[in-house]
């Protein structure tokens, strides 16, 4: 089911948000992320989050551009109880490229990335919760299939979940992304294969 906007609820807002013809147009505040301690031993939790609440299990899309120039300027999707326990995945500007980055917090958080190779402009990402699994695929406007980035586990007594779009700038503000075809519905499958 397709998400208006302007029913969602912002964590931490940015300095600027615009709806212009049914997408979102945001640019990030000051030195924004959300990391829980690992390796770095610091606690972000200030990124910009655009979120509704789901109450079962779920499939989310969404389609997304952005204009990654710094180290980890990062946008995607997010799925959070606290913050303690969520898990954000999307691109993540590391190394002088893109990457496909998930990170996935249960009181620490856990970084997995691969560089995505080829030209493309637009990435599509799916997140599909099954009880204590979160699913996460990807395709980017170059591919037809939608492809595997991790099968990763996430609590299950957690009743309540905010779910939405997520986007950040931990080395610098201004980043600039643009978000489109938001939809969060019934899980489209269990089948991995």
């Amino acid at each position: 089911m397709s998400v208006d906007f302007k029913t969602m609820n912002w964590l931490n807002p940015p300095p600027a948000s615009e709806e212009r013809d049914g997408r979102l147009v945001v640019r990030s505040g000051h030195h924004t992320d959300f990391w829980q301690n690992t390796y770095y031993g610091f606690e972000h939790d200030n990124g910009h989050f655009l979120h509704s609440w789901r109450k079962s299990d779920f499939t989310m899309e969404a389609t997304f551009t952005g204009r990654y120039e710094h180290l980890y300027d990062q946008a995607g999707l997010m799925v959070r109880h606290d913050a303690k326990h969520w898990m954000k995945c999307g691109i993540e500007y590391t190394d002088g490229a893109r990457h496909f980055s998930i990170v996935v917090t249960n009181q620490h958080s856990d970084w997995s990335a691969f560089r995505l190779d080829g030209d493309f402009d637009a990435i599509s990402v799916r997140v599909t919760r099954m009880f204590d699994a979160l699913f996460i695929q990807y395709r980017t406007d170059r591919m037809e299939e939608w492809r595997i980035a991790r099968l990763a586990y996430f609590p299950p007594n957690f009743a309540e979940l905010a779910v939405g779009l997520v986007f950040c700038s931990p080395q610098r503000d201004g980043f600039e992304a643009e978000f489109r075809d938001l939809t969060i519905g019934d899980p489209v499958t269990r089948d991995i294969h």
